[in-house]
């Protein structure tokens, strides 16, 4: 059976070269006589693992030795709750930049924990077509941190700066970019991500967070909700999702044979422009996003009538490319080139766009 190109937003493709070498270590991992999902996580095999997976991320990312990287569960959603819940202790207020979708549930969630959350921009009434910019941002010098989510998986927009919050730690969600180019890491207080995209299958989620965050979190909060508890226990305070952080280390590991983050870049950069350049080019297919804000992950674009579009998914599913309709909230298309979507995917994509275009 031949592979298809998923362009699905997540759970995305996994390089054939790391589902490969699951395969082959999936009854016996390698000489330990059981699979990765069947050994017990207190073992010395399965303690290898998760170092390296984190010693991996600490080389690929430069991630400086005043920070913890902690692999947890929930998915990226569930740090929408943990963030305020470990943050807000100090002085109860915080900055969201709402982009979309999902910086917006983060922002709603943060309600439920702070009495002062303050919504310091927002691109709802422009439909997330863009990022604010640094003058844009109303932030409150007293807040305990400020939110954003740096790429904008349903709307296709991405930060492209990283705003001055001042003394203020600046927390991101990266679940749709981290990865995909070099990110200085010191700039962040808190980055975290789900790892359905750019890292592993669903079922782990990453938090990379300074060392000075680590303190008391507010009252009631949950022992499997504490940042300080799961840094102590360096992630193995229950039964880590094993799994997924193993196929983690895999694809860290395929990162680096590719040259690492600078070369993925660069491989990045050359699949979105084949796409961009190919909307710009045409008045049949309509992008929104502003230039200068575009993502490099999530290429959102419609042809301006839902029976088009409609056409457009089920014709370019049975040609062999999936999960190529847009997120119900936005409409049209979306085209997900995260790292192991190949230049050739991008290349047939844009091929079928333009006789999609020429056979109407």
């Amino acid at each position: 059976m031949a592979r298809i190109y998923n362009f699905s937003a997540g759970p995305s493709m996994l390089p054939e070269e790391v589902l490969k070498q699951a395969a082959e270590e999936a009854l016996d991992y390698r000489g330990s006589g059981m699979s990765v999902m069947e050994m017990s996580h207190r073992s010395k095999v399965y303690e290898g693992i998760i170092r390296k997976t984190e010693d991996l991320f600490r080389e690929l990312m430069n991630i400086p030795s005043n920070y913890k990287v902690l692999f947890l569960q929930g998915g990226a959603s569930l740090q929408f709750a943990m963030v305020p819940m470990n943050l807000l202790s100090k002085n109860g207020k915080a900055d969201y930049v709402v982009t979309g979708n999902f910086s917006g549930k983060a922002y709603e969630e943060a309600r439920l924990f702070g009495k002062e959350i303050n919504l310091a921009a927002t691109g709802k009434e422009e439909k997330f077509i863009r990022i604010p910019k640094q003058g844009e941002l109303t932030l409150n010098p007293q807040a305990d941190y400020v939110h954003i989510c740096e790429n904008n998986t349903i709307f296709g927009s991405k930060w492209k700066y990283i705003p001055d919050t001042g003394k203020v730690p600046l927390v991101a969600d990266m679940s749709s970019c981290i990865l995909s180019e070099p990110v200085d890491v010191s700039k962040y207080g808190i980055i975290y991500a789900g790892a359905q995209k750019n890292i592993a299958p669903a079922g782990v989620t990453v938090v990379i967070i300074r060392d000075g965050l680590l303190y008391a979190p507010l009252p009631g909060t949950p022992t499997m909700m504490n940042y300080s508890i799961m840094a102590e226990n360096e992630s193995m305070y229950n039964t880590p999702p094993c799994w997924s952080i193993y196929i983690a280390m895999l694809v860290l590991e395929w990162i680096k044979k590719q040259g690492g983050l600078s070369a993925i870049k660069t491989r990045n950069q050359e699949k979105a422009a084949i796409l961009y350049d190919y909307l710009d080019s045409t008045d049949f297919y309509k992008t929104a996003i502003v230039k200068e804000d575009r993502s490099m992950m999530n290429v959102t674009f419609k042809t301006g009538n839902d029976d088009l579009d409609a056409r457009f998914a089920k014709e370019s599913a049975a040609a062999g490319m999936s999960n190529l309709k847009g997120h119900r909230s936005a409409g049209g298309m979306r085209a997900s080139i995260y790292n192991a979507m190949p230049k050739a995917g991008v290349e047939k994509l844009v091929s079928f766009m333009k006789d999609f275009e020429k056979s109407k």
